[in-house]
């Protein structure tokens, strides 16, 4: 089941829900959360964080399930924090290799955040102009490959 988790992601943005919570709301069983739960700690981080149009939400709402998931508990552990860092690092590098950047301004062709907190519309214009659904795909498809593979890295 969990390589048609992506395109549940992808289902999910395009039912209404934004970028992070598309993705953990994809993977939230997996993380132990109920899926009201997965999309409201997601919920300000869609719009690269508050529409800020910072690290785009499709990366921080994958972040979150390897964090989740493979996230370290002791704050000494410097192994495991070292682990699980690279292991970010290589994941933002993937995305920003195939797509262009991990900022959500770049990847929607912006050049400055939006001068409002107020959200765009969901219309058939929006999801016709964004790359938004198939960026939430690619790093669903990323993450997917971090779950099927049992060393967890890449």
């Amino acid at each position: 089941m969990q390589e048609k988790r992506a395109l549940k992601a992808k289902a999910l943005f395009e039912e209404g829900y934004n970028c992070a919570q598309a993705m953990l709301g994809a993977y939230h069983d997996l993380c132990g959360l109920e899926f009201e739960q997965a999309v409201r700690l997601a919920a300000p981080f869609g719009g690269g964080i508050g529409r800020m149009r910072e690290v785009c939400g499709a990366l921080t709402g994958m972040f979150m399930v390897i964090g989740l998931l493979k996230g370290y508990t002791d704050p000494g552990d410097d192994e495991a924090k070292a682990q699980l860092y690279g292991l970010t690092q290589n994941l933002a590098l993937r995305f920003k290799e195939e797509n262009g950047s991990i900022i959500c301004r770049d990847l929607l062709g912006e050049d400055d955040s939006p001068k409002t907190h107020i959200p765009d519309k969901r219309t058939k214009e929006y999801y016709e102009e964004r790359p938004c659904a198939g960026l939430i795909e690619f790093a669903g498809n990323l993450l997917d490959e971090i779950l099927n593979n049992e060393k967890g890295d890449l």
